[in-house]
C-alpha cells in the first residue's frame, strides 16, 4: 500500500472510471532521463515538482492516453498522482528523489474535472490543482485483438488470484478468532501472498485498500479504526489478542469478499496492466526492502516475492504485443525478473523466507539493486504498448 494519504476513501460513481482505476490507479513511467526526446514523450505535459509547488505546463488535455513527465525540482522525494471522481486514482508516480524526473502514461477515455497532485515528502493531500479532459476517446483494449487478449488474460490470472485470497484469508480469519497465535502467525504471510500479487486492483478501490491494508500510522478519517491485515499483525506480533480481534479479523474477511465482488465486474486496458506491473516494483522498493510494510511480523520477503510475480504477470499477458513492437524489451524483462528471482531464492528459509530482520544493509542493498534494474526496462512497457 502507498504511504500514508488521506484521500483514498471515495469510490467514483461513474462504471466507466471504475473500471479505467483498476491498474491505472498504479505508479506509470518508470525512470526517465531528464530531456528524453523519445517518441514515448512526444506531446507530454511536464510537471515541475518542488516542496511549495506542482506546476503544469497544461491544465487540459484530450480524451485518450496522457503523459506527463514529472521533474522533481525540491529537496524531498515526492509523488504525482492524477485523481478521478471521489479522489479515484486514475494514475500515481511514487519515489521521485529530488532531480529525477519519472513517466506517467494514462488513459483517461471520458472528459471530465480530474486533479493533479504532488505530495512532496510523499504525505497528506498534496499539492493540488484541476486538471480538465475533454471529449471521449475509444479505449485501446478495443482496437487491438493482441491488446484484447492481454487484457483478458491478465483479468482471468486477477479472479484466480482473489479466489484463492479470500478462503486463504477466511482461514486465517477461522484461527484468530480461535485464539490460535501461532498457526495464525504461520498463515499471515501465506494470504498476504495473494493479496500482494493484485495488490493494484485493491489500490484502485480507495474506500476499501485503507481498511485492509492500512498501517497504523497512516492518515485515516475522524474516527476510523486502524484494521485489516496489519492491526491483526500487531495484535499477533506485539501486543497480543484483544477482546476485539475477532471483530477485525472478521470485517477483514466481509472487506475481501466485498472486493472479490467488484473485481468480477472489472474491464481493464493495457496501459492499467503496463502500469500495474511498475507500481508493484515501486512497491517492493518503498515498503518491503525498507522493512516498512510487515513492520512487526517482519514477514516482508513473502510480500516481495509476491509482488514481483504480480508485475510478472502482467508483462506475461502483454507479452505479445511487447514482442511485436519491441524486439528487444521481452528478453531484457526476462533477464531482469530471472535476476531477482535468483537473489530472493538465496534468502528461503524452509517453505519461505528469511524474516527482515535477519537481513543485513548488503542484502537490502544488493535488493534494491535488483529491483532498480528491474524497474528500468518495465518502465518502459506502457510506452511501447501504447505505441501506434
Amino acid at each position: 500500500m502507498p504511504r500514508p494519504t488521506a484521500a483514498r476513501s471515495i469510490p467514483v460513481s461513474l462504471a466507466s472510471l471504475a473500471s479505467l482505476a483498476l491498474l491505472a490507479g498504479c505508479s506509470g513511467g518508470g525512470p526517465a532521463s531528464s530531456g528524453s526526446g523519445t517518441a514515448e514523450g512526444a506531446g507530454s505535459i511536464t510537471v515541475n515538482a518542488s516542496d511549495t509547488a506542482c506546476e503544469l505546463t497544461k491544465q487540459e488535455a484530450p480524451a485518450g492516453k496522457i503523459t506527463f513527465e514529472i521533474a522533481n525540482k525540491g529537496s524531498k522525494v515526492t509523488e504525482f498522482y492524477l485523481y478521478g471522481t471521489g479522489d479515484r486514482i486514475m494514475g500515481e508516480v511514487e519515489n521521485i528523489g529530488p532531480g529525477l524526473t519519472r513517466r506517467l502514461i494514462v488513459e483517461a477515455p471520458d472528459g471530465g474535472t480530474y486533479t493533479t497532485a504532488c505530495k512532496p515528502g510523499m504525505v497528506g493531500d498534496g499539492i493540488r490543482a484541476p486538471f480538465t479532459v475533454s471529449g471521449q476517446a475509444n479505449r485501446s483494449v478495443d482496437t487491438n485483438a493482441r491488446l484484447a487478449e492481454a487484457t483478458a488474460s491478465y483479468k482471468r490470472y486477477v479472479t484466480s488470484q482473489i479466489e484463492a485470497l479470500v478462503p486463504k484469508t477466511e482461514e486465517f480469519v477461522t484461527t484468530v478468532k480461535a485464539g490460535n497465535v501461532a498457526a495464525a502467525k504461520a498463515q499471515f504471510p501465506l494470504a498476504r501472498t495473494y493479496w500482494e500479487r493484485i495488490e493494484p486492483v485493491a489500490e484502485s478501490f480507495g474506500d476499501l485498500d485503507p481498511k485492509m491494508d492500512g498501517r497504523e500510522d497512516d492518515e485515516r478519517a475522524p474516527g476510523e479504526q486502524f484494521t485489516g491485515y496489519h492491526r491483526l499483525e500487531k495484535d499477533l506480533w506485539v501486543d497480543g489478542l484483544k477482546a476485539d480481534s475477532p471483530a477485525i479479523a472478521d470485517k477483514l474477511l466481509a472487506d475481501m469478499k466485498e472486493l472479490q465482488a467488484r473485481v468480477a465486474t472489472v474491464e481493464l486496458t493495457p496501459v492499467q496492466l503496463a502500469n500495474g506491473a511498475k507500481e508493484l516494483l515501486d512497491e517492493v522498493a518503498t515498503g518491503k526492502i525498507t522493512g516498512e510494510e510487515d513492520r512487526y511480523s517482519h514477514t516482508d520477503l513473502w510480500d516481495f516475492k509476491a509482488n514481483v510475480e504480480g508485475s510478472q504477470a502482467a508483462v506475461a499477458a502483454l507479452r505479445p504485443v511487447i514482442d511485436e513492437k519491441d524486439k528487444n524489451l521481452g528478453p531484457t524483462l526476462d533477464q531482469r525478473f530471472a535476476a531477482v528471482d535468483t537473489l530472493l531464492e538465496g534468502y528461503r528459509d524452509g517453505d519461505g523466507f528469511k524474516l527482515y530482520t535477519q537481513l543485513t544493509p548488503d542484502d537490502t542493498k544488493k535488493m534494491a539493486a535488483a529491483v532498480d534494474a528491474l524497474g528500468e526496462p518495465v518502465s518502459h512497457v506502457a510506452g511501447v504498448v501504447t505505441t501506434p
